[in-house]
């Protein structure tokens, strides 16, 4: 019988929890996050952290003993690798090693894990493949490093809440399992997927052939940029201009300054988008998925598929069962983590 899990997903805006159990989504809650809580991926305050957990899981009874922990992306390098086959212990030395030109601090201050990829659907080799120059065997992995200070306190921060963390993984891995999920449902392998996360702090495009992570672009603009043209259109704190904008207040999503700001959003996802398929000559992208805060805004994204000229999904078609829950954009991350 599956086991239960609670994911979570604390982001610069909102904490999302998702009570998990196999495939099966029991029970979601979330609340609003207090400012400076978390900085740069880091939580300021175990304490507060964890007390802010146990509470947001009172509130929305839910009740769990396991956690998985989304790892904000600030803390977090991914990357797809190509290594010689070795022993576990021989790549366990090496795998640090591949993040050289990625990571500015000491070595021994992440920890590194990996898994490999092997499924030939996600990702057909070309002919010569899968041998170095040398001719003998390699191995591609999805390798990944995280900040072993970030680990503990994540670790801390939920036995605070009463939880026991059992796994932490990058939203990566979180969207991974969705589609996994949506697969196995459908009998099938999507060729290519883009998960379009519009977040507070950035907006980032998750690219994926099959479950195969392919690439993630980042552009440095958020909801958080729609809050500072409503607050200059109206003249109030960047606080209340994001209650306006969430509950779009006096149908203020059709304002001109918001118009405009989503026609440069869009521009911007475009020259990604076109770099992205500048780099993978074969790619035959047509279809992107939408989560996070920023997917209820439905002139943001007409202006994004008007000016990609791609086919836009909502979260609940990702997410199993995802139109039996209520905003189920905000808790794709959390609900795939739990499933990982």
């Amino acid at each position: 019988m599956a086991k239960t899990i609670l994911g979570v997903d604390i982001g610069h805006d909102q904490l999302k929890l998702a009570l998990v159990r196999g495939k099966q989504v029991i029970k979601t809650a979330s609340a609003p996050m207090p400012e400076n809580l978390l900085k740069e991926g880091r939580i300021a305050s175990r304490e507060t952290m964890g007390e802010m957990v146990k509470a947001t899981m009172k509130a929305g009874g839910i009740r769990a003993g396991r956690a998985a922990f989304t790892l904000p992306n600030e803390v977090v390098f991914v990357k797809n690798v190509d290594m010689p086959q070795m022993s576990i212990d021989q790549l366990e030395y090496n795998l640090p090693f591949e993040f050289n030109d990625y990571i500015t601090g000491e070595l021994k201050d992440y920890v590194f894990d990996y898994a490999v990829l092997s499924d030939p659907k996600a990702a057909p080799k070309e002919e010569g493949e899968g041998e170095g120059e040398d001719g003998t065997p390699t191995m591609e992995l999805m390798a990944v490093g995280a900040l072993k200070s970030s680990l503990v306190e994540a670790k801390e921060m939920l036995r605070k809440a009463g939880l026991k963390l059992v796994l932490s993984a990058p939203a990566i891995s979180a969207y991974i399992a969705l589609i996994r999920a949506q697969n196995e449902a459908l009998s099938q392998i999507t060729d290519e997927y883009c998960v379009l996360d519009l977040g507070y702090e950035a907006i980032r495009m998750y690219m994926f052939r099959g479950d195969r992570h392919v690439a993630t672009r980042v552009l440095e603009m958020g909801m958080s940029n729609l809050d500072s043209v409503l607050a200059d259109a109206y003249g109030v704190d960047i606080h209340l201009a994001h209650t306006y904008l969430m509950s779009n207040f006096e149908n203020c999503h059709q304002r001109e300054e918001c118009v405009n700001a989503y026609s440069n959003i869009a521009v911007e996802l475009m020259r990604a988008l076109n770099f992205y398929r500048f780099s993978n000559r074969d790619s035959a992208l047509e279809h992107m998925w939408l989560c996070g805060g920023g997917a209820v805004i439905e002139p943001l994204g007409e202006a994004i598929s008007d000016m990609l000229n791609i086919q836009l999904h909502p979260a609940t078609e990702l997410v199993p069962g995802g139109d039996k829950i209520p905003e189920c954009h905000t808790f794709a991350q959390a609900i795939g983590i739990a499933m990982g």
